[in-house]
């Protein structure tokens, strides 16, 4: 059985401690006790680490060794709508166990009135979704969770490859640029009812290619993981053959 990984602030002379509410999930709900072995991130290494005490209201680490964090995740940036919250908070759990590196929520033409003030509060909150979801992937380093911003605002933001998630007839399938190295990646994904024609017109403008996952209308949540999934499928599959011996046999 795998071992359970948590996070940390930082890692300091071979220690690091877990405090507050984690703590008290950790010692009562987990049960961790002295002497037990897990492993640890400070979201820039992977560590193994032997608990030192356990408290209520800490825990504290000693680190044995370092450890191999796990494959890259793909450089990709989700830009998702602003949708309802409980499923908006689902998105953020299933993206971040699927390996996006970063998410922005933006507010559109067509999200519901009061999402972007209320979404400012919530914010601490879904970090807290993604760091918990983080431990449950294994993840060897946090995503990020932005601020909620619009949309326009956003779109000055510059990545390497854009694209938009379309329903529209004429969109090409959603595909992968090739080769795919370290260049960073952008998915957008529209609100119920989807792009207005202006914010088609303002991305067309800003460089994002308009793409399909099929002749279903997905619900924004769907199409972020199925857009991700095959994004995140397609990083790994060109990984793999990047590390692959020269004269290694096709498969």
């Amino acid at each position: 059985m795998a071992r359970r990984r948590f996070f940390v602030d930082e890692v300091r002379n071979g220690r690091a401690e877990i405090a507050g509410e984690e703590a008290h999930h950790l010692t009562r709900v987990l049960r961790v006790a002295v002497g037990q072995q897990f492993e640890i991130s400070d979201d820039r290494q992977v560590y193994l680490a032997e608990v030192q005490e356990a408290r209520k209201d800490l825990v504290r680490f000693a680190i044995v060794s370092k450890l191999d964090p796990g494959p890259p995740t793909p450089p990709v940036t989700l830009v998702c709508a602003l949708i309802k919250f409980d499923r908006l908070e689902w998105m953020i759990e299933k993206a971040t166990e699927l390996g996006v590196a970063r998410i922005v929520p933006v507010e559109t033409e067509r999200s519901e009135h009061g999402l972007f003030h209320a979404a400012q509060k919530r914010v601490e909150r879904w970090r807290r979704i993604a760091l918990e979801a983080s431990q449950q992937a294994r993840r060897g380093f946090l995503p990020t969770i932005e601020d909620p911003v619009g949309l326009t605002t956003h779109l000055q933001h510059r990545y390497d490859f854009r694209v938009r998630l379309e329903e529209e007839s004429g969109a090409l399938a959603l595909a992968l640029p090739v080769p795919w190295k370290e260049q960073s990646m952008a998915l957008a994904i529209g609100p119920e009812g989807g792009w207005t024609e202006k914010e088609r017109a303002v991305m067309n403008a800003a460089g994002w290619s308009a793409m399909s996952l099929g002749g279903n209308i997905l619900r924004a949540e769907t199409a972020a993981l199925a857009g991700l999934a095959i994004v995140a499928h397609g990083w790994h599959q060109q990984q793999s053959h990047r590390n692959m011996p020269e004269n290694a046999p096709d498969r």
